[in-house]
């Protein structure tokens, strides 16, 4: 299982993809559109895991389960 986290790098003007525990950001990206769909990408051909969406102020604003992970509320995502 991998989680990712999606976050805005202002210095460079794109979204990066990072790895929970990673030094170093998977990959950037133009909009947060794309980085939310290629990490969890990254995420379900690890085995699954949890995609973490950061908002513009650094705290985490959505997460969302990509099978087969475990989703620790166990409930659907009703927001998309």
């Amino acid at each position: 299982m991998a989680n990712y986290h999606i976050s805005k790098d202002n210095e460079k003007g794109k979204w990066r993809i990072k790895k929970e525990e990673a030094i170093n950001v998977s990959e950037y990206v133009d909009t947060q559109n794309e980085a939310e769909k290629r990490a969890k990408e990254l995420s379900a051909n690890s085995g699954g895991g949890e995609v973490r969406i950061h908002g513009l102020d650094g705290k985490i604003r959505d997460s969302d389960t990509v099978k087969p992970g475990n989703d620790p509320k166990s409930s659907k995502d009703t927001k998309y």
